[in-house]
């Protein structure tokens, strides 16, 4: 698999390297989780987007396009005149697109395994959200452009904080100023030195009520890097309005059915230790998914330090925040 480099000795290198090992933040609610739930994600990820669509329809015939985080796939192939190849960071997502034929591997959206120009296009589609840090998210952005060739167009879309639905921030659970200043600001280091605990207490949100609930599991102890007494949630502003308009580090609940986590013994380990919680009520297991989402004009900011690319398209689609770049 894939993923996270080594930090190597060269000094002029360690930069890239510290950006391109895997916070443990992404590995245990992005990674672990999409490996978790993958067979119930792909079977709900089938419909195209029209904007997507219709800048996969733009391109010219025999183009090679890159799908950078790819997930189950629905994207390959799409354009019927053009190659695609795909990749994702999840083993079960990878294996589902092989089964179905298109030419996909396991790799980091931060370091993709590609040579320099080789693509007409590349599409990264609700992927780097799940990045944790500005220098990961702007390493994500600067691979896209290195693998397509001069003149090459990236089309990059992330969820917005500015959803057409108001109601979702209510589904989900902020977190809180103490885990942003730990963990996801890019001021800190990206990689945080590991602990030989994890969370006594997760909060999760209630989906009918949008009410943040804290569950109080006692959690078993492991190498995942996150510190017992650490407090990653929020409890409910007086303000919800104005405490959404700076909130941006989400978790986001995903419920696996039963009947599909029977499936792999993977949810019935998660819920053992914790890491997955069960809702009766609903018949699911619930996991939580990391968010990092797009205040308007963040896209924008972190393709301005990038001298090789400019903005040629940017939009707001169905709750997304969009940009097409070219490279110069």
């Amino acid at each position: 698999m894939l993923g996270a480099q080594e930090t190597v000795s060269t000094e002029g290198n360690n930069c890239s390297a510290s950006v391109q090992s895997t916070p443990d933040i992404e590995k245990k609610y992005v990674h672990r989780v999409y490996d978790a739930i993958a067979p119930h994600f792909s079977s709900t990820r089938f419909a195209k987007w029209p904007k997507v669509a219709g800048f996969l329809n733009s391109l010219r015939l025999g183009s090679v396009i890159l799908d950078a985080g790819c997930g189950n796939g629905k994207y390959l192939g799409f354009n019927p005149d053009c190659l695609f190849i795909g990749c994702d960071i999840s083993p079960p997502l990878i294996e589902i697109c092989a089964g179905r034929g298109h030419e996909v591997l396991v790799a980091d959206a931060v370091n993709l395994p590609y040579r320099d120009n080789f693509g007409d296009a590349a599409i990264s589609i609700a992927v780097l959200h799940h990045l944790s840090t500005d220098a990961r998210r702007r390493k994500a952005i600067e691979e896209l452009i290195r693998v397509v060739r001069k003149g090459g167009l990236v089309l990059i879309t992330v969820w917005a904080v500015e959803q057409e639905d108001k109601s979702l921030l209510n589904k989900w659970t902020p977190l809180c100023e103490k885990y942003n200043e730990e963990w996801v600001d890019p001021s800190s280091p990206p990689v945080r030195n590991q602990s030989t605990t994890v969370l006594e207490s997760i909060s999760e949100t209630d989906e009918d009520t949008g009410a943040v609930r804290q569950r109080n599991d006692n959690l078993k102890r492991s190498n995942d890097g996150l510190d017992d007494n650490a407090d990653v949630t929020c409890s409910n502003s007086s303000n919800i309005d104005e405490h959404h308009k700076t909130q941006q580090e989400y978790f986001v609940p995903w419920h696996l059915p039963f009947h599909r986590a029977e499936i792999s013994g993977a949810s019935a380990a998660a819920l053992e230790n914790g890491f997955a919680k069960r809702d009766d009520r609903k018949g699911t297991v619930v996991y939580n998914r990391y968010y990092h989402v797009f205040v308007e004009g963040e896209l924008q900011r972190l393709v301005a330090g990038i001298n090789n690319a400019v903005v040629v398209d940017q939009f707001y689609d169905k709750s997304n925040w969009c940009i097409v770049l070219e490279k110069l």
